[in-house]
């Protein structure tokens, strides 16, 4: 009876697993402090194939494996919230002019630019696309858009996927904190940590002399100094998570995709690895998944 009764529950298990929504999957990694699961963050999704802050790149982000879509948000000038990291569309389209001074039909009307600046087929597209896309798939990490809070979480909890929002940024931990309780907001959200930068190591210490320890925190720095290392090591420590971002060197102390894709990867993600981190922004999302899988730490 009691072999009966655990191969019961352990198909009840498995099948919740089976239930859970990729999404939910991820989540519970994010939450998760002791898991050595890497998570892959797609900077303005998959921009070497499909305009950045696309939903193709979206897309393809999805398809390749991605934990997390980075996407940045710009408010029309008639209050439609859309995909763009400039607050022009001068650079990444066919088209020119400030987004808080056009109406969304306008911004309709051109086309994305690809990564070297050639018109493409594909559209700007709205927050609201995006998020219908991403539902139950991945997680959505918002950069530019905390000054959007409310519209967000109202578009985000109207579609059903708030607690699929991960936000960042810089503000005070009191604020952060008011902001959530005012809203009873489910999104999750991630100090930035400029820990070279006395701004950044003050908002820093303010996270340290509270009670409220940050699901993650992202942590930049130019140049690694012990107080970087120290930094890595309280946040692993403290249960939280350690964001780092392979961009580029003003972010990482050098420790680039460029220089893991042209080099010797251990000398760049090994490294962050033996850091600590667990959540890594990159732009060669397809090299670096390549390697977690190797290393088992990747689905």
């Amino acid at each position: 009876m009691k072999r009966i009764l655990s191969i019961c529950l352990l198909l009840i298990s498995l099948v919740n697993i089976v239930a859970q929504t990729r999404a939910e999957r991820i989540i519970n990694e994010i939450k998760n402090p002791k898991s050595k699961y890497v998570l892959v963050a797609l900077h303005r999704g998959d921009w070497r194939h499909y305009p950045e802050n696309s939903l193709e790149g979206i897309e393809s982000s999805i398809n390749m494996g991605g934990d997390i879509i980075e996407i940045d948000l710009a408010l029309s000038a008639d209050s439609v919230l859309v995909l763009s990291h400039d607050r022009t569309i001068d650079r990444a389209t066919t088209g020119k002019g400030l987004i808080s001074e056009l109406p969304y039909d306008s911004l309709k009307q051109v086309f994305l630019r690809d990564e070297y600046g050639n018109p493409t087929k594909f559209k700007m597209p709205t927050l609201r696309e995006a998020l219908n896309l991403c539902r139950d798939r991945i997680i959505v990490n918002v950069d530019k858009g905390y000054q959007y809070f409310e519209l967000l979480q109202k578009l985000a909890r109207e579609l059903g996927v708030e607690n699929q929002i991960l936000l960042k940024g810089k503000s005070p931990v009191g604020d952060v904190a008011a902001k959530f309780a005012e809203t009873g907001s489910e999104m999750m959200y991630m100090p930035i940590i400029d820990i070279l930068v006395p701004k950044g190591r003050d908002l820093f210490n303010e996270y340290k002399s509270v009670s409220q320890v940050p699901l993650a925190y992202e942590v930049c720095w130019d140049k690694m100094m012990p107080y970087v290392t120290d930094c890595f090591d309280y946040i692993v420590l403290s249960g939280s998570k350690l964001w780092v971002n392979t961009l580029w060197d003003s972010l990482n102390g050098g420790l680039t995709d460029d220089k893991a894709f042209n080099g010797d990867p251990e000398d760049v993600y090994g490294q962050l690895l033996k850091m600590g981190a667990t959540m890594i922004q990159t732009d060669r999302p397809e090299f670096l998944l390549e390697y977690l899988r190797k290393k088992g730490l990747h689905d």
